[in-house]
């Protein structure tokens, strides 16, 4: 049984579980970003997991182009890409577990505040674990305690919703989709509540069935598409095809070389095709969201800054089934 689903039965937070092997296979580390990520860049192919309650998002290769900022840090590197929040990193652990045929499986993980996985590293045959070795040792704690402070997330406060002529005329001014998170939180919006709001000319509600049907036409072409899958401390992006789609039991699945996706089905409440005008023309996303309102992931057409997105993804998200009227949420 995996530790995330052992933990849950069990009543404990998964850094819970993992913390209570201190000493015994598992060392506490210091969740210090920046002294990760540099460390990293020596320790060559490893597998970057970042995941939710409903999606796993692995991506095999070295952590490369490393960029530090005051509230979030990014690792741009043409397989591993991620966008890293370090406020809600909390806890840090190096794990080893006997493996198959005697091997050891080494990884570094690292939680939130509520014992919440937010990424791990996985080291391969081919990880240098010489620098491995001396990245634990730079990042270990002094404190050995199993003990954790675990706390329930606070709840965010927030001012008076803004109406839907505010949105829409928010959303009409957009010039990089990355202003829409900002647009959010000055309108006191949250991501769903805001699509709801926008008006079919933006964001269209689709057949929980668009899922699939998206992985079966990208993974039927060489086109390239972005895959986003986050939690609140880590946001994690492949950019190129997707090859290898199998469906097993509730699980949608990429098996691709250098990429693996675990998609749980039966956990989507809501998806959503949005379109958001940038300088370049609009762009087109398909957000998919579990039942508590939370976004499970996200797609895109890769494309260039400065270039009007590809036709041929722009035609997929425009044919995947529309959600009739009548049972839109």
């Amino acid at each position: 049984m995996r530790e995330r689903d052992f933990a849950r039965i069990h009543g404990i937070s998964e850094a819970e579980l993992v913390a209570a092997h201190i000493g015994h296979g598992v060392t506490r580390l210091e969740p210090n970003v920046e002294l990760l990520l540099n460390g990293l860049a020596a320790v060559g192919e490893v597998m970057a997991l970042t995941r939710n309650e409903s999606a796993v998002h692995e991506k095999i290769g070295p952590y490369e182009k490393v960029v530090f900022g005051p509230n979030a840090s990014m690792v741009l590197g043409a397989q591993i890409d991620l966008r890293i929040f370090p406020s809600k990193w909390a806890f840090g652990f190096a794990v080893e577990k006997a493996g198959e045929e005697g091997q050891v499986r080494r990884s570094l993980q690292f939680f939130d505040r509520q014992g919440h996985a937010v990424h791990k590293v996985h080291a391969r045959a081919a990880t240098n674990l010489e620098a491995w070795a001396v990245l634990v040792t730079n990042l270990t704690a002094q404190n050995q305690s199993p003990e954790l402070d675990i706390r329930p997330a606070a709840k965010p406060e927030r001012g008076t919703p803004a109406s839907a002529a505010e949105l829409r005329e928010r959303w009409s001014r957009m010039t990089d989709t990355h202003q829409f998170f900002g647009m959010l939180k000055d309108l006191n919006l949250d991501r769903l509540e805001a699509l709801r709001m926008a008006g079919e000319d933006y964001a269209w509600p689709l057949d929980k069935g668009a899922v699939p049907a998206l992985f079966s036409a990208a993974a039927g072409s060489d086109l390239p598409i972005m895959v986003f899958v986050g939690n609140g401390g880590c946001i994690q992006i492949h950019s190129g095809p997707i090859h290898e789609t199998k469906e097993l039991g509730p699980w949608l699945n990429v098996m691709d070389e250098t990429f693996h996706l675990h998609l749980r089905l039966d956990q989507i409440a809501e998806v959503w095709a949005v379109r958001k005008p940038t300088k370049d023309g609009h762009v087109s996303s398909v957000e998919v969201y579990g039942e508590d309102g939370n976004l499970i992931i996200q797609f895109f057409g890769k494309r260039k800054e400065g270039v009007d997105e590809r036709s041929e993804w722009r035609s997929i998200v425009e044919a995947l089934p529309v959600l009739p009227r009548d049972r839109a949420a």
